[in-house]
């Protein structure tokens, strides 16, 4: 499939490598910043451009994997006369952004991925959308080449997993961020709790996260909970992030 790449930040380039390795052409990869294009379509064997208009018309794939933010504003660049599909790739964005185009769809990897990690995309459950049950039939097809896990979904479903990811990683790891700050405070390393880490994704692989809860709020230690939240008094939002997620424990304990 001959597919063209817009964008040249984590996404993109996670993209546009797996759709190469799997022997797919990347026929260009288009960014505003030069640098940045040449780059990628450097390690991938594509041209580089920086205007829409220098885009092809004959591409089997187009996928915009910029920002949230960026989405709309540059498919008003777009022809609309394209022949292939335009999708997006964002967890948040309605399908019907994209609702100039006749083939237009949605490849969401609900994931974290950074541009200088390695990201399995074998391991990934891509969420799919298509404006037709044919675009959606072939978007799928052409996901499982790199991502045999994909599945179809309503947008409805695709924001389920973008709001559930945002809880399960995004707010995680801003929890990890106040413990390691909590630990350097008083002189601790956080590798002390990066056992336990480790040891909590691992149960919730196999089993709802409400069967392993531990911890004073499930034990209703109301001692515990009032020497914690003495112990980081001084830190207000602290205090009310560790209030607030004890009673959500305490309500899904029965």
């Amino acid at each position: 499939m001959d597919i063209v790449v817009l964008g040249s930040g984590n996404v993109a380039t996670h993209f546009a490598q797996n759709f190469h390795h799997q022997g797919h052409k990347i026929k260009q990869i288009f960014s505003r910043q030069k640098a940045n294009a040449q780059a990628l379509a450097f390690a991938v064997h594509a041209n580089s451009i920086t205007e829409i208009s220098e885009m092809r018309r004959n591409a089997d794939l187009y996928v915009i994997a910029v920002s949230d933010q960026a989405i709309s504003s540059l498919i008003m660049d777009f022809p609309t006369d394209l022949s292939g599909i335009v999708v997006h790739c964002s967890g948040a964005t309605e399908m019907d952004v994209l609702n100039k185009f006749k083939h237009y769809g949605v490849i969401y990897p609900p994931q974290s991925i950074s541009k200088n990690e390695d990201s399995d995309f074998s391991q990934i459950p891509f969420c799919i959308e298509g404006n037709t049950p044919k675009v959606q039939a072939t978007l799928l097809t052409l996901i499982h080449t790199i991502a045999p896990k994909s599945f179809a979904c309503s947008t409805s479903q695709r924001l389920a997993i973008h709001v559930a990811s945002v809880f399960a990683n995004n707010f995680t790891n801003a929890l990890f961020q106040i413990s390691y700050e909590l630990l350097q405070k008083h002189d601790l390393p956080f590798d002390l709790v990066r056992p336990i880490i480790l040891e909590t994704a691992k149960k919730v692989q196999t089993r709802i996260p409400k069967e392993v809860q531990t911890g004073p709020a499930v034990r209703n230690d109301k001692i515990t909970i009032k020497k914690h939240l003495n112990f980081i008094r001084e830190q207000d939002d602290w205090k009310q992030i560790y209030q607030l997620l004890s009673q959500e424990i305490v309500k899904r304990k029965s």
